[in-house]
């Protein structure tokens, strides 16, 4: 599959979405903001995805994203400070990512933080 269903807001009581090996994925719907009960996110190896929806910043029950080997990421989203609860980010492998956001600093939760291979 290269998209998500943009139904998928449906699943407002997800909170787990693993989409990990989506090797053809080359986007999010912004509709992903209304998971609002998403607490993990899966995005390991999601090759083709270049950026993040701004409409991400709007899961504030985010604890875990992962998104290690996605090699055409370019960008964390500036407003990354809006995921109040993030404590564990994974951007390993994250070839084509240059500069982190000011924003990032913001994150008090945030108790785990990989960047090896960038």
């Amino acid at each position: 599959m290269k998209e998500l269903p943009t139904s998928i807001h449906k699943l407002t009581a997800v909170q787990s979405l693993n989409l990990s090996r989506w090797s053809q994925l080359k986007e999010l719907p912004t509709s992903i903001n209304k998971l609002t009960n998403l607490r993990w996110l899966d995005l390991l190896g999601c090759l083709e995805l270049k950026e993040l929806p701004t409409s991400i910043d709007k899961l504030t029950a985010l604890e875990w994203l992962k998104l290690s080997r996605c090699l055409e990421l370019k960008e964390l989203l500036t407003s990354i400070d809006k995921l109040i609860s993030l404590w564990w980010l994974d951007l390993s492998g994250c070839l084509e990512l240059k500069d982190l956001p000011p924003s990032i600093e913001k994150l008090t939760t945030l108790q785990w933080f990989n960047l090896s291979g960038c």
